[in-house]
């Protein structure tokens, strides 16, 4: 039977992101759980977050979470969420510095605070509120989206990849950044899919029957 690990280091909308999940799994079972054999025994994993990279990382490194989290993310269909995005990188700008998981090259970075706009206005930090995604190339987590559809975002940092073509989706904040990266069985959002209603409720539906084939 299939089932999806949400994991649980104590950060993150989790009672959210597993209802979300609850609500679009149907027969799939769905675990909150930081133990490692729950987490490797399931068929998808998601690993959602919010707060500050280096409290993130150092609950991963204490839960002993780190090699399961890089093993999982490469072997089955794996969704990161946020922070869950953020941390997946070498680099996060974040508290001073802060080094992360390291499975994507890349860094993290800070908006500048108060962020230009195309108009007149400045654009506060945190962007709070919905934003348009862009989809810069074809995958099976985006099946019945519309292009440049909304999603919910809250954050102060972005991830800023070194290869191009990891990069599945754009958004615009007084810069272009990429808001989903996507490689091999992996995929990671920076916006918020259990917070985005209908289209992310999509997304979260299209992880669920996901193969992990690009």
């Amino acid at each position: 039977m299939s089932s999806i690990a949400v994991i649980d280091y104590g950060m993150g909308n989790l009672r959210s992101v597993t209802k979300a999940l609850e609500h679009v799994a149907g027969d799939t079972r769905v675990v909150l759980t930081h133990d490692a054999g729950e987490i490797r025994q399931a068929t998808h994993v998601v690993f959602p977050g919010q707060g500050a990279a280096r409290e993130c990382m150092a609950e991963i490194h204490r839960l002993g979470l780190g090699s399961v989290i890089s093993e999982v993310a490469r072997s089955k269909p794996f969704l990161g969420i946020c922070m869950g995005l953020q941390v997946l990188m070498d680099h996060s700008d974040e508290n001073d510095g802060t080094d992360c998981l390291g499975l994507i090259p890349g860094q993290v970075q800070r908006f500048a605070a108060p962020v230009e706009s195309d108009g007149d206005a400045r654009l506060k930090v945190p962007q709070m509120g919905w934003n348009q995604v862009h989809q810069t190339r074809a995958h099976p987590l985006w099946q019945g989206i519309e292009q440049d559809c909304r999603f919910y975002c809250v954050h102060s940092y972005f991830v800023v990849p070194e290869a191009d073509d990891v990069v599945a989706g754009r958004t615009r904040y007084g810069i272009d950044y990429a808001a989903v990266l996507a490689s091999g069985s992996l995929f990671a959002v920076q916006f918020h899919p259990e917070k985005s209603q209908r289209a992310g409720l999509t997304l979260l539906a299209n992880f669920v029957r996901w193969d992990g084939k690009p």
